[in-house]
């Protein structure tokens, strides 16, 4: 069989290739597709195929074809702790002797790509959220899955001064980035809201040093989010971050005051607090409303700074939609530190 250079078949080639609905294994009528920073993804009738870009941004790096079946493998198996039957596995993309590509066919694997079960988007929890729909059912279920999630999840033994200083060096990282006056945001704004967080750091340690003695911290999701949440038929939660262990390890409120923060910027902070109280009853886990607003906080600076830095592609610099989103997750933040 004839050796292809991988650098002959460019990301554009793959790309256009799975554009086409004869390319896939199952009969398909149409496809759509979704670009994202990292990936592109394809939408069949029934599956969804995500194809991972050689991209590198910290904390990922996916330029090699060795980089990328890992991750995709972890995808599948990270994902199917909350979603169990929509990760499918990881299926090749080849190219045989006559250079003809294939999906899960003939040839040298080029690439790789996760197959999932396509869910419906009008299910998902941001749906539903906009649309009215989001029921106390629905609230309870996702508090109740997560709750035995997170007892079942791998629990992290770390020093609690060094958890603090992850927080404290992450912090940092965001007000640097948010700062930067290439942005044109409010730095007093910024500075504010960080040396909250800050003072929060300094004189409340106790707060952080019982999550830690109570083994709240674990490897997680990662990135809940309500748009991650498909409700119907059964309730799967998607899309964590395989990319990054570090970014998995997190304190359970953590991550359930990012979800209710969520819930707030779609309008339903009502919904987000629901989901609080219903995780804090059946859990067992009380959760103190000065470390929820700390998170949702924290969380809302990260969200600012994720947004921004759309601006550092060419593509994305010249919509006022990346700023104007962080300064959304801002006034979350402004929000929060004054008890809003």
């Amino acid at each position: 069989m004839a050796v292809i250079p991988l650098s002959d078949i460019t990301l554009e080639s793959k790309v256009a290739f799975l554009r086409l609905p004869s390319s896939f294994p199952e009969p398909t009528y149409r496809i759509e597709t979704v670009e994202t920073h990292m990936s592109w993804v394809f939408l069949t009738e029934n599956f969804a195929y995500k194809l991972k870009k050689p991209v590198c941004y910290m904390p990922l790096d996916f330029r090699t074809l060795e980089s990328r079946r890992f991750y995709c493998e972890e995808e599948v198996r990270l994902n199917r702790r909350l979603a169990a039957g929509i990760y499918l596995g990881v299926k090749a993309l080849t190219v045989d002797a006559q250079h003809h590509l294939h999906l899960d066919g003939p040839g040298i694997p080029i690439d790789w790509l996760v197959k999932m079960r396509r869910l419906p988007a009008n299910q998902m929890l941001d749906y539903a959220i906009r649309t009215g729909k989001a029921s106390d059912r629905d609230v309870e279920a996702i508090a109740a899955r997560l709750a035995v999630f997170y007892r079942e999840c791998d629990h992290i033994e770390i020093d609690p001064m060094q958890y603090r200083d992850r927080l404290w060096r992450n912090l940092n990282a965001y007000r640097q980035e948010l700062t930067n006056p290439a942005y044109q945001l409010s730095s007093r704004l910024v500075d504010r809201i960080a040396s909250v967080l800050e003072d929060i750091l300094e004189n409340d340690g106790p707060l952080f040093n019982e999550r830690v003695a109570g083994k709240h911290i674990v490897e997680g999701h990662g990135d809940l989010r309500p748009e991650h949440i498909c409700l119907r038929p059964n309730l799967a939660i998607i899309d964590c971050l395989e990319f990054s262990h570090e970014l998995r390890i997190t304190d359970t409120a953590d991550e359930l005051a990012f979800l209710a923060l969520e819930c707030a910027r779609l309008g339903s902070a009502g919904l987000g607090l629901k989901m609080l109280d219903s995780f804090s009853r059946i859990s067992g886990d009380r959760i103190p409303e000065k470390l929820v607003r700390f998170y949702q906080t924290y969380r809302a600076l990260l969200r600012a700074a994720i947004a921004i830095r759309h601006l550092k592609e060419e593509k994305f610099r010249y919509s006022p939609h990346w700023r104007q989103r962080a300064k959304e997750y801002l006034a979350l933040a402004e929000g929060r530190i004054e008890g809003r």
